[in-house]
């Protein structure tokens, strides 16, 4: 026991935590540690519960109305393609 640390009045003993399933495992090759490292970073990314939520349909569908309101459907011609970015 360090200098920091209290005894337990009741004298108990913290229990083990349970052991966690690998987030994923590698079947085949030899992958570096850089690589390792990447690989958990995108799968970490896919599972990311507090990222900005996507685009619904109904947010998408206001958008193509107002762009029809405003008269900025895409049309045909020279630099369309820029112009349907917007």
């Amino acid at each position: 026991m360090s200098a920091w640390e209290l005894p337990d009045p009741w004298d108990r003993t913290p229990e083990p935590a349970a052991p966690q399933p690998p987030l994923f495992s590698v079947l085949g090759g030899n992958p570096s540690a850089e690589e390792l490292a990447a690989l958990t970073a995108v799968v970490m990314g896919l599972n990311d519960g507090g990222a900005a939520p996507r685009a619904t349909a109904e947010s998408a569908r206001r958008t193509w109305n107002r762009r029809r309101m405003l008269s900025l459907a895409p049309k045909p011609g020279p630099g369309s393609w820029r112009r349907s970015f917007r």
